[in-house]
């Protein structure tokens, strides 16, 4: 083998084994490389799914702090919830035996002085006895036995609350007759809170000025509340007004003396005033300016039909301290005001949060919108008589707070109007859209959201029908509601009627007058308004059978049924019909309207004063087979009777025999029909609700 040989094959050896050792390393190189890999990406994925892990809890951490703290909340106010219920329990529990631990010792007062009077009476009744038998005369010694138990029964013994009630009933003349009886009388009649507010509007034609001029005189620093309204008397008496530095309320409304200079002598003496009514006087511009230099504090001002004053008058509300605490303002009827005084008034009275504009044919969507620009507290608005009022009033009056809301005879107002009240006017309670013949059922949809809604009268709206009323009773809106009107709503029918009676269970006062389509069947609905006080069925088909079904009712106290010519005697006689049960079971009825019903004679007027012995009011209008010296007698019975018994009017469509009319022109009222009315006090359902 030769060197060069040896070489080569040493270099392939070496080579070789090089290329061989190489392989291995890299081979082992690659799997370390790959585990290293594989470990990172462990690593990595664990990494990640820690992060993520710990996203999740955080969100998961915060939500259940957020659930802790509302939870925390929620039992909080629920403990407020209830200690205030405990509170209030607690409140009504110790008025309620307070009230009656002082009415239990007014009582006993009052039955110690009226044994006393009775044993006063029976010894006097004794003692005159005894002095006729034996004639003796000893006259002076028993008129000072009189003179002592007169003063021992004397009722100004009494608290000077019972004494207060006594006397607030009596007129401004008997007050200061009873005065004049004796020194106990005089001072019984001078207490400051039989004085502190008088209405010398009762009395008007019976006492003249020289009486009110004394009174003035006399209680001038107890005058609290004044009413002039109506009286004619002269500028002296107004003068004399000012004297009364504490007066707050004065109405001198429909006072044809009561001028400018009036009003000056008032304004410098009397600057307390909250309450002013100038309504229907001949006031100018003169007295606008005296009203923001005096009358700071002034809280309620009405200027309705004063045609006299201008624009300009409204702009000097902005004088001085100006008219900024103005609440209620009233401005009917006055036709003169335009649209820059409407901007005056907003610019002066921002507080207003009352508005009432009736009669004002002058007014217009841009005097509305000038006056909300800056009077945005405004909660109560009434609009009567203003026909060009339109949808897009309701649209400025979105930015106030509306809680009552009053249109009548509109016929512009449509239901888009309705469509955004909910939105708008969450709060609303009182709704009086009567006479408004654009609106539809649609809009008692849209007003089925409104969870305050408490009255809502829709009278004489033709095209409400049974489905819209549906829809609106369907929403919370039925639950709260008071009163509903819906005279003249000839498309509703009996389906409404039960609609009612499942979803209203707080309603006190429902109209129906005039829905012809109410049979027998809707009548037993009405029964199942167990909250139900007041109904009125005039000029329904409501006969005996419907008035024997709505005896059933136990909690009625006011029933009006006239012009329903179907109602005869047998249903108020004392038998097994109808009015027997009405009489015999509905002993709370407190006013009755049978005006129309022309088939009913005297018998039911003994009838009623045997079964309703609680009635104050009774309707007789038009009842042609009910005599004149029946109705007398009963009005002794009653506080309150109206009654004549002329022909129905032609528009009642039946004769004074209750026989449908076919020519309404051979219809005449019969001669010598008697007409007697009789009104001792006055009495109404609005005013019992209230």
């Amino acid at each position: 083998m030769t060197p060069e040989l040896m070489i080569k094959a040493c270099s392939f050896y070496t080579g070789h084994l090089v290329k061989s050792h190489f392989c291995t390393w890299r081979d082992v190189a690659r799997t370390n490389e790959n585990v290293a890999l594989a470990e990172k990406m462990n690593r990595a994925v664990t990494c990640y799914n820690f992060r993520l892990q710990k996203s999740v809890f955080h969100h998961w951490h915060s939500y259940m702090e957020d659930q802790k703290e509302k939870l925390k909340n929620t039992l909080l106010r629920i403990q407020q919830i209830i200690y205030c219920h405990k509170l209030s329990i607690i409140l009504t529990k110790w008025r309620n035996r307070a009230r009656l631990k002082s009415k239990k010792k007014e009582d006993e007062l009052i039955l110690k002085h009226e044994l006393q009077f009775k044993k006063w009476k029976n010894r006097l009744i004794l003692k005159r006895a005894a002095a006729e038998e034996s004639n003796f005369p000893e006259q002076s010694s028993s008129e000072g036995s009189l003179v002592d138990e007169t003063l021992k029964c004397d009722i100004s013994l009494l608290p000077e609350r019972a004494i207060l009630q006594i006397f607030i009933y009596l007129s401004l003349k008997d007050v200061i007759i009873c005065g004049q009886v004796n020194h106990a009388w005089m001072l019984m009649t001078q207490l400051n809170s039989l004085w502190n507010a008088i209405d010398f509007s009762t009395v008007k034609n019976v006492i003249p000025d020289k009486y009110i001029l004394s009174t003035l005189q006399r209680w001038r620093l107890n005058m609290l509340r004044l009413n002039f309204r109506g009286c004619l008397l002269r500028p002296k008496t107004f003068r004399s007004v000012s004297h009364c530095r504490n007066l707050q309320e004065l109405n001198v409304s429909d006072c044809p003396t009561f001028t400018d200079e009036s009003m000056r002598h008032i304004s410098e003496g009397c600057p307390g005033v909250l309450y002013l009514n100038l309504s229907n006087t001949t006031i100018t511009n003169r007295t606008m300016r005296l009203l923001p230099r005096h009358f700071h504090n002034l809280q309620n001002l009405s200027l309705a039909y004063c045609r006299r004053f201008t624009d300009k008058g409204l702009q000097y509300l902005n004088l001085g301290n100006g008219c900024h605490k103005l609440i209620y303002l009233d401005l009917s009827g006055c036709t003169q005001i335009s649209v820059q005084g409407f901007r005056y008034i907003a610019n002066s009275c921002t507080g207003i949060t009352h508005l009432t504009i009736n009669d004002m044919p002058t007014l217009t969507d841009n005097c509305v919108k000038a006056l909300v620009e800056k009077c945005s507290r405004i909660t109560s608005l009434v609009f009567t008589g203003a026909p060009h009022i339109s949808d897009c009033t309701f649209k400025a009056l979105s930015t106030c707070k509306l809680r009552k809301i009053r249109f009548e005879g509109n016929k512009r107002v449509t239901d888009a109007s309705f469509k955004y009240i909910d939105k708008n006017y969450p709060n609303l309670s009182h709704i009086y859209m009567a006479d408004c013949k654009g609106i539809t059922d649609s809009s008692l949809r849209s007003l089925s959201p409104l969870r305050q809604l408490t009255v809502l009268n829709l009278a004489n709206c033709v095209r409400i029908g049974d489905m819209g009323l549906k829809q609106f009773l369907d929403g919370p809106a039925s639950i709260r509601i008071r009163e509903l009107n819906l005279s003249n709503c000839v498309q509703l029918s009996d389906a409404s009627v039960m609609k009612l009676s499942e979803r209203c269970p707080n309603l006190n006062y429902l109209s129906l007058r005039n829905c012809d389509h109410l049979t027998a069947q809707g009548i037993g609905y009405i029964v199942n308004i167990f909250s139900l006080v007041s109904i009125d069925l005039s000029g329904t088909d409501i006969s005996n059978e419907g008035l024997n079904v709505l005896s059933r009712h136990k909690k009625l106290k006011e029933l009006s049924v006239s012009e329903c010519y179907r109602i005869t005697d047998v249903g108020i006689q004392i038998t097994d019909s109808a009015m027997e049960m009405l009489s015999a079971k509905c002993h709370y009825l407190h006013i009755l309207d049978i005006s129309g019903c022309v088939l009913l004679t005297d018998e039911i007027l003994e009838d009623l004063q045997i079964g309703c012995k609680q009635l104050r009011i009774l309707k007789m209008q038009y009842c042609t087979n009910i005599s004149k010296k029946a109705a007398q007698r009963m009005s002794s019975k009653v506080q309150q009777q109206e009654y004549n018994s002329n022909d129905p009017p032609r528009w009642f469509g039946y004769d004074r025999e209750g026989n449908p009319l076919t020519e309404l022109d051979n219809v005449t009222p019969s001669k010598g029909a008697s007409e007697l009315t009789v009104e001792k006090s006055t009495y109404s359902s609005e005013e019992q609700a209230a």
